[in-house]
């Protein structure tokens, strides 16, 4: 059974940094492909970022330059710079064996998500 955890998240105002992490249990977490989205109200959820097994990361462009995606042991990390009020929302982590790398933002390809964890950015 893959577990996944998400922490951290908060308030902070615009212009700020955040970070956000997912503990990750069950499986080989390395074997992985691993994500993070995000959904505001009255919105669909959108892919933010995505890692491979092998380090290969994609970003939202909405996001590049400013976040940053990784992992280490079992846990997957999420840093957030310069944050803007449109970056708010309830933060998720997901995973699935194997992604093919054009489709590693798209929330139908993972299979196991994790609770969220909210982000307000305030202007």
């Amino acid at each position: 059974q893959v577990q996944l955890v998400e922490s951290g998240g908060g308030s902070v105002q615009s212009g700020g940094s955040l970070s956000v992490s997912c503990a990750a249990s069950g499986y080989t977490y390395i074997t992985y492909c691993m994500g993070w989205f995000r959904q505001a109200p009255g919105k669909e959820r959108e892919g933010v970022a995505s890692i491979g097994s092998n380090g290969t990361t994609r970003y939202a462009d909405s996001v590049k330059g400013r976040f940053t995606i990784s992992r280490a042991k079992n846990t997957l990390y999420l840093r957030m710079n310069s944050l803007k009020p449109e970056d708010t929302g309830m933060y998720y982590c997901a995973a699935n064996r194997w992604i093919s790398i054009g489709r590693r933002l798209a929330p139908n390809q993972y299979n196991f998500w994790g609770q969220g964890t909210q982000v307000t950015v305030s202007s």
